[in-house]
């Protein structure tokens, strides 16, 4: 299937070429005529899937067929995800698409000075794309007004109710009017998230493009068993044996990460550690290195990691082993995109056996042992 296939008008198909991409995705192509038709949507899919363009070319089609212009233009479209990352490549897959078109948007998150941010609203926006704590910070100071949206989607829902943000979430949907199209996406459904999309969107459509415990086919999968205090020495190993590749590190904590990125250092090995703690300058510094290959080793914690989309990235490795076995699924999920090999490694030490199990148990595959010094 080719993305002209999908009905979509001819400025988004423009911008599709000029980026480069011929064919959809799954969740494209399942979820693409849903939105269009104007119908609620409940999408399970990993992060790697294609899921932002899913929706934003849908969104951005059914914005531009009644067109508003003007300054005291209202938000028409609001996109809501858990994490500063997440929104930033988010609006920049938005701008992407929308370069044939003459609509606006806006991203805002907290972390930074909002006046660049108030700016930007007040010269009209139709698509806002929001970290929750932000958006009503500036809805209680009346700068932000939502009774026109036509479009509201929540990605990472999943991630946004572990984060704690069910309170923000509902406080900003009693702001939204009832009419409208809902589109909910998450890369787990347990039953509290399936409850919860289903209190708020009319007759869903449900599109499920990966089960919960697929992991890429194209990711090779391997354990070290290994004592805690023994993992600096095997992951300095492993990252000066495997130096020319960029590799993402998951720590479990903040603090962790931070201790990692200090004890590498002292083996001659640059690295920087993105999590909730580090200034968003930090963290987009450290971001943009990654990304244009200048720095090599990104340690980060889970949160952080969400919205980190790289292409080509050779290397994940689970310097501690998450308690929650789909957290596993999202991590390795940043390598062996796009029909690419991977490499994730995890490091297990005794009191993660426990951990271990559950994640073989969710992807249905005992995870090849590796001996340390092979």
């Amino acid at each position: 299937m080719e993305f002209k296939q999908l009905n979509l008008i001819s400025p988004l198909l423009k911008a599709i070429s000029e980026t480069g991409y011929t064919t959809p995705t799954a969740i494209q192509q399942k979820a693409i005529p849903v939105i269009l038709s104007g119908q609620d949507l409940i999408g399970c899919a990993q992060t790697g899937t294609g899921k932002t363009a899913a929706f934003a070319l849908p969104l951005l089609q059914r914005l531009s067929e009644h067109n508003v212009h003007g300054k005291t233009m209202p938000i028409r479209a609001l996109i809501l995800t858990p994490t500063r990352e997440l929104a930033i490549q988010i609006g920049e897959n938005i701008n992407l698409y929308r370069k044939h078109l003459k609509l606006n948007y806006c991203t805002i998150f907290g972390g930074v000075n909002q006046d660049r941010q108030v700016k930007e609203i007040k010269k009209g926006v139709d698509i806002l794309v929001a970290t929750p704590g932000r958006l009503l910070d500036l809805m209680n100071q009346k700068l932000i007004f939502l009774d026109k949206i036509e479009v509201l989607i929540l990605d990472e829902a999943d991630n946004m109710l572990d984060m704690g943000f069910i309170h923000d979430i509902k406080k900003i949907l009693a702001k939204v009017p009832e009419k409208r199209q809902t589109l909910f996406f998450s890369a787990t459904m347990p039953p509290n998230i399936r409850k919860f999309a289903h209190g708020i969107l009319h007759k869903p459509v449900e599109v499920d493009v990966t089960p919960v415990s697929s992991t890429a086919e194209k990711v090779n999968q391997s354990v070290y068993f290994i004592e805690k205090k023994e993992k600096i020495k095997l992951l300095t190993n492993l990252l000066k044996q495997f130096k020319q590749d960029r590799t993402i590190v998951f720590s479990r904590t903040k603090h962790g990460a931070d201790k990692i990125v200090k004890l590498l250092a002292k083996n001659g090995l640059r690295a920087a550690a993105i999590h909730g703690n580090k200034s968003q300058n930090a963290r987009q510094k450290a971001l943009g290195e990654f990304k244009e290959n200048r720095l090599k080793i990104l340690i980060a914690t889970d949160i952080a990691a969400r919205g980190i989309d790289i292409e080509q990235l050779p290397m994940v490795i689970n310097y501690d082993l998450p308690n929650v076995p789909e957290t596993y699924v999202h991590r390795i999920g940043r390598t062996g995109r796009a029909g690419l090999e991977g490499n994730a490694i995890s490091f297990c030490d005794v009191e993660e056996r426990p951990y271990l199990s559950d994640i073989e148990k969710l992807i249905g595959l005992k995870i090849k042992v590796n001996k340390v010094g092979k």
